[in-house]
Order: structure tokens, then sequence, then C-alpha cells
């Protein structure tokens, strides 16, 4: 599903965010990023989630070499195979959850019955089923992540993407939507959970730890930085 080799990333004036990271993750894993801040495992998640592209380095998701693809053919990836969830759900206020999962779909090229379909079907799926009509003010913090999860996965993505999707969340909420993950990964969807949690990295089936732009350490057998 992911295979990075040899991927470096600088900024301008010379910031080195990634430094020669590899890594390699198979369709179906449930895959722990753990890193402090500036460890640069944000910039991964743009990289994995093709949003940003390497300064050098090779970059293949879902059997596609990221580097041989131009905006929107990288568009048409991340709207078919990748889903994303973010800390601050980035939900519209005033908004349905029921219109934020639908309107989650627009580029996806589907007819607005079909949108709204596959938005009720993912909230169900998330144990949202009688909140579909209540707006984004009227839903708990831990409701607001099950809504952003719901409009991630309503178009049936391989690979998901979820940067420190507890972070902004209590402990009960935030055990919750991890145990949510844990189900999306259980009915075959490949899942990513970026955090600096290591709590969170040690309950997931593989650990993978970034420091200074460096895959440091993998819970599976790597050799230089490869399985």
């Amino acid at each position: 599903m992911i295979e990075l080799t040899d991927v470096h990333k600088t900024y301008a004036g010379g910031v080195r965010a990634l430094d020669g990271a590899g890594i390699r993750i198979d369709a179906g894993e449930l895959v722990g990023i753990v890193g402090p801040s500036g460890s640069g495992k944000s910039t991964l998640l743009h990289i994995l989630g093709t949003l940003d592209r390497p300064t050098s380095g090779q970059v293949r998701i879902a059997g596609h070499d990221v580097g041989a693809l131009d905006d929107a053919q990288l568009s048409a990836l991340r709207a078919s195979r990748i889903g994303f969830v973010f800390q601050q759900f980035h939900l519209a206020p005033g908004t349905t959850a029921l219109d934020n999962v639908a309107d989650g779909l627009l580029y996806s090229g589907r007819r607005r019955t079909e949108r709204r379909e596959l938005a009720s079907k993912a909230l169900t799926r998330v144990g949202l089923g009688h909140r579909l009509k209540h707006r984004t003010h009227e839903l708990s913090g831990g409701e607001k992540q099950r809504v952003a999860i719901a409009r991630a996965v309503a178009g049936g993505p391989a690979l998901l993407l979820a940067d420190e999707p507890t972070g902004a969340l209590d402990s009960v909420s935030g055990a919750g939507v991890m145990e949510l993950l844990g189900d999306l990964h259980r009915d075959g969807t490949t899942v990513v959970i970026i955090t600096h949690d290591s709590d969170i990295a040690r309950s997931l089936p593989r650990q993978v730890s970034i420091r200074d732009g460096r895959i440091v350490s993998d819970s599976s057998t790597l050799v230089g930085g490869r399985r």
C-alpha cells in the first residue's frame, strides 16, 4: 500500500523535515507513527497522503509512483484511495452531520442522492445513525471526530491516514475513536495513525518511531528502512 525509499524533504531556508526516510506498509496493516514535535511526522503524513511532494526519493502509494503523476492524477488518487482524519475535525459550522459527510464526496463524480446515501451509511457505521440531522454545534467532541471519520471513509478508501485523531478529545472519547479505527482496520482498511502519544502507539500492532526526519525504529523486522 505504501513504500517510501530514501525520501528527503527540504523547505525554504534549508529546513530539513525528512532526511532519508524509508518505510513500507502493506495493505491491511494498522500502524502507529510516533514522534515528538518537530520530528517530521506531519511532513511524513503530507507525503503519504500525496498532499506534498518530496524533494528527492521515491514514493509509491497503492501501486502508483507518485513522482510520475501530475496534479490532476494525484487529486484523483486521493479522491479514490485515501481518506484523511485530522485532529481539529474541519467540519463546516452550522451544517448537519449528513451534509458534512456528503460534501466530502463532491469531487467523486457521484450524484447528490448517491453522496447522501453513502454519507448516511458511513455515519451509521461509526455509530451516528441517530445524529444525521444534528448540526456541528450540537455534537460532542467525540461525535465530531466520528463525523470526520465517516467523511474520510464514505468513499471506501483503501488507506486511512489519521493525524493525532484523539488530540482534541477527552480520554473516554479518545478511547472510543481508537476502538472505531481498530474496527475499520478489521474490516480491511489500511490505517496509519500519526501521533506524539507513545501509549497510543504501543496499543497498535506495529509502531514506527520518527526523529529528526528519519525512521529510527520499527517494531516489524526492517533492514535499511524496508521490510
